[in-house]
């Protein structure tokens, strides 16, 4: 299958780069470039591109979009080692970091990669195939209390502990290894609803707890903060709400508070910050984009810029 993916909030996202020429910008979920296609041609001679993905299949089809330049590193890895990936490079500072999370498109719509709750495909959802832990050890090998806690943690899933219960009855018949059979567990143990698909919330959490999504997020957004030049810029796209929380709030302490009383004339208590929130508000998909592409629906895209380096 052709490794196709509509990148989400385009124009906005590199906008809010504010590429420079000359610059050094890094893609950490390059997918099949789509993003990085448009920083490389505001790229000159004398620019680079670093773009980092966990899957294989994304970066064959970054270099096939890329093939016209050569100003690009591509690299396999966790955008959560961004600090490591870059020192191996030898590269200390860049102007601006690009991290599109969740899941793409074509690994959505890919039969063999188990990520859909559509169709019937062999459970797997890895963004890596080469990690060892898969949908199918999660959803036959977790204890029942860890399952109900993972789905009602990462996927808000209000009926976690019955959906988990039951998903623990059925594997004692047999082990549960498609996506069908997980489906039909999960909407008989809910009540219809017409919020979605009901298996949504579910699928969205075993996926988190696959590619380890949200625990490192925070540090990851502080590291790749750290790594930019003065004025460079950190944009992050978020798909639901514990990714786009986690990125605020690990915004706010880089941008840090002032804490003196409100009836001072100026600042006495030396706050630390790392630079400030460019968007208060995340910027997200306009009418015509939602038209042309329904899955930006729950973009939401957040902006840092970096400030001056403080002693």
């Amino acid at each position: 299958m052709e490794f196709k993916h509509i990148p989400v909030l385009l124009n906005e996202t590199i906008e809010g780069l504010n590429i420079k020429p000359d610059g050094i910008y890094v893609d950490g979920t390059i997918g099949g470039a789509g993003h990085s296609r448009r920083i490389i041609e505001k790229l000159s001679n004398q620019g680079m591109l670093i773009g980092i993905d966990r899957d294989v299949e994304a970066l064959k089809a970054a270099a096939e979009n890329l093939k016209a330049y050569n100003n690009y590193k591509l690299v396999q890895g966790n955008h959560d080692n961004i600090k490591e990936i870059l020192e191996s490079l030898n590269i200390n500072k860049v102007d601006g970091i690009l991290l599109d999370l969740g899941v793409s498109s074509y690994q959505l719509d890919e039969r063999n990669r188990g990520f859909s709750y559509n169709g019937d495909s062999e459970l797997d959802m890895r963004m890596d195939r080469t990690q060892n832990l898969s949908a199918i050890q999660v959803v036959n090998e977790y204890s029942e209390e860890k399952l109900a806690d993972i789905i009602y943690k990462y996927g808000e899933e209000r009926f976690s502990r019955s959906i988990a219960k039951n998903i623990c009855i059925e594997r004692q018949k047999e082990k549960i290894t498609t996506t069908g059979r997980l489906v039909d567990i999960i909407t008989k143990s809910k009540p219809f609803a017409k919020d979605g698909h009901p298996a949504k919330r579910t699928f969205q959490a075993i996926r988190i707890e696959v590619n380890n999504e949200i625990e490192p997020l925070y540090n990851t957004v502080l590291n790749s903060i750290k790594l930019l030049k003065e004025e460079g810029r950190l944009c992050i796209i978020t798909f639901h709400s514990l990714e786009d929380r986690v990125v605020k709030d690990a915004y706010i302490e880089a941008q840090g508070k002032c804490t003196c009383p409100k009836d001072l004339p100026y600042c006495i208590c030396n706050y630390k910050t790392s630079g400030k929130i460019v968007n208060k508000k995340p910027i997200e998909a306009c009418a015509k984009e939602l038209e042309e592409n329904p899955r930006a629906k729950s973009a939401k895209l957040r902006i840092f810029e970096k400030g001056k380096e403080q002693e």
